[in-house]
């Protein structure tokens, strides 16, 4: 609202709140710094975990950074950009969601400090992004080499992800299972790999202990056989993939058939009949013993299926057709006339069995499969589904390695080192920026400092001890948060991919910068629905609570 000539004039609708200035760098920073305080407990080996509860009252116990803040209602602009970064670092690397969000939340708490001695937002801006380029050359400085082979290396990447979640107990285990499933899925192109992770498919089933989690070299299907009269096993397995229905079509235009006496009409239906028949003639006349179909089979089609001694299964979703094509090398046909013995896949084995009470189709001993599936069990609902965000974290990380070809130590030490070296680049850069460049540096000791403290461990004392023999030893040093000491972390096997740290620093930098930027906050009124539903809440600030 403004004044002109003693009228007021007004230029936003009634119910609008603005913050200008100072006040709204402020508020966007305690809402972002909340959420970054909010999942910094869960950080690390000896981090907690977070019991999240929604409408519905369905439970998620985790200590996976992106899927708390998934979990959370958040409803403040700024805090929902925390939660972007961690989405972000979690497709970018898989791994470090809870790192990427507490770096931003400790950047964004020492900019506030510099906001304090009247140092203008775009110096910080500029000291930041200065910063944040200088920090991937000297990630990429002491990266090392390792190659797709090195099976010891990338357990041990593994693990390191797997340890401080639900999972750990197993984690040697499950790590064995990581590395394994995306070896086999790995594919070369050129000199380097890729993976895609489309290709291992995960498959829940509460009941049985987490030990027997398995990887099957090929897939697992939650479905069973059709007809009580197929075979549940068949060893040696041709397989037809069939992206069709074993039915007979109703023609596509609307047709009437006039039939004026009961011989047309058993014409009609043998014709019907001998039209499915052709189709299962066809599929064993290929020499296919195992049919899997994505819509649906007639019953008289079953009961010609059943008859011949062929497994079939149907409605089988079409990422599980091409898992299958994947793994068994069979080629999905469209219409069953064109089925060659070409088509077919191989497996040692397709069988159906029972898992935690309900029947699965496995089709297993492909021979290069360049699909598979693990199949995670344990012991109740929540242990399986944090079973399978440690695995795939796991995955992840090992799939990072496999195609950059290098690692880092873990366990804070490559901040320690960003923090001692940033701090040298500072001086060399000079002005004011200089002081914005000391910030971040600064703001990085944050993940060993978490780590200490999560640890039961003296934070400030602890940080010391590691920064000294860190410049002592060099830049694998780093906090052994079960000793309470400075360790070598690439001879304690705590390792991770250069991915990680190189997107947690860039998403970190970015969102901070970006929060930073904001100098005015116009929100609107609520609409008078969510009014009703927020008990008429309108206060911008008390979305934080």
């Amino acid at each position: 609202m403004a004044q002109l000539a003693g009228q007021p004039v007004v230029i936003l609708p009634e119910g609008t709140q603005r913050y200008v200035g100072k006040d709204a760098q402020r508020l966007n920073i305690l809402a972002a710094r909340i959420v970054a305080e909010t999942i910094r407990t869960t950080l690390g080996p000896k981090g907690m975990d977070k019991m999240l509860v929604d409408s519905l009252g369905d439970i998620v116990i985790t200590n996976d950074g992106a899927t708390i803040l998934d979990e959370m209602d958040i409803q403040h602009p700024a805090a929902k950009m925390m939660v972007e970064v961690a989405k972000t670092q979690d497709k970018e690397a898989g791994d470090g969601t809870t790192t990427a969000v507490v770096i931003a939340g400790e950047l964004l708490k020492k900019a506030e400090e510099l906001l304090d001695q009247n140092i203008h937002p775009s110096i910080i801006i500029k000291g930041y992004a200065l910063a944040a380029e200088k920090a991937q050359e000297i990630l990429e400085g002491i990266a090392k080499e390792v190659s797709p082979d090195d099976v010891e290396t990338l357990k041990k990447a593994a693990v390191t992800s797997i340890t401080g979640k639900a999972a750990e107990e197993e984690r040697e285990y499950l790590a064995e299972i990581a590395v394994e499933a995306v070896r086999q899925v790995a594919e070369k192109v050129g000199d380097k790999y890729k993976v895609d992770l489309d290709n291992i498919k995960f498959e829940k089933k509460e009941g049985a202990s987490v030990r027997e989690t398995q990887l099957i070299r090929g897939v697992v299907i939650d479905k069973e056989v059709v007809h009580p009269g197929m075979p549940k096993r068949v060893e040696n397995a041709k397989i037809a993939l069939i992206n069709d229905a074993l039915e007979v079509k109703e023609t596509e235009t609307d047709a009437e058939i006039r039939i004026t006496s009961p011989e047309q009409l058993q014409a009609f239906l043998e014709q019907e009949e001998r039209m499915l028949k052709e189709m299962v003639d066809k599929i064993k006349e290929v020499g296919a013993n195992v049919v899997f179909v994505q819509k649906g089979i007639d019953d008289l089609a079953q009961h010609y299926l059943a008859k011949y001694g062929i497994m079939a299964v149907r409605r089988v979703k079409k990422s599980d057709m091409e898992k299958l094509a994947k793994a068994t090398g069979a080629k999905i046909v469209t219409n069953v006339r064109d089925l060659t013995p070409e088509d077919l896949g191989e497996a040692e084995l397709v069988e159906q069995r029972k898992v935690a009470g309900e029947n699965m189709i496995f089709v297993e001993g492909c021979k290069n499969p360049k699909a598979v599936t693990i199949l995670i069990r344990g012991g109740t609902e929540h242990v399986v589904d944090e079973v399978e965000r440690a695995l795939e974290d796991a995955v992840k990380v090992v799939k990072d390695i496999v195609e950059d070809g290098k690692i880092l130590p873990a366990g804070g030490a490559p901040e320690i080192e960003l923090a001692i070296k940033l701090d040298e680049y500072a001086k060399e850069v000079g002005g004011k920026e200089q002081l914005a460049i000391e910030a971040f540096a600064e703001a990085l000791k944050v993940i060993p400092r978490t780590l200490a403290e999560n640890a039961g461990l003296d934070p400030v004392e602890t940080l010391v001890k590691v920064i000294a023999a860190h410049k002592e030893k060099g830049p694998t040093i780093g906090v052994d948060v079960f000793e309470g000491e400075p360790a070598d972390m690439m001879e304690k096997g705590v390792i991770a991919p250069l991915r990680v740290p190189k997107q947690a620093i860039k998403s970190a930098s970015e969102a901070a910068i970006m929060i930073l930027r904001i100098d005015d906050v116009i929100a609107a009124s609520k609409l008078e629905k969510d009014k009703e539903d927020k008990g008429g809440s309108n206060d911008f600030g008390s979305d934080l609570d």
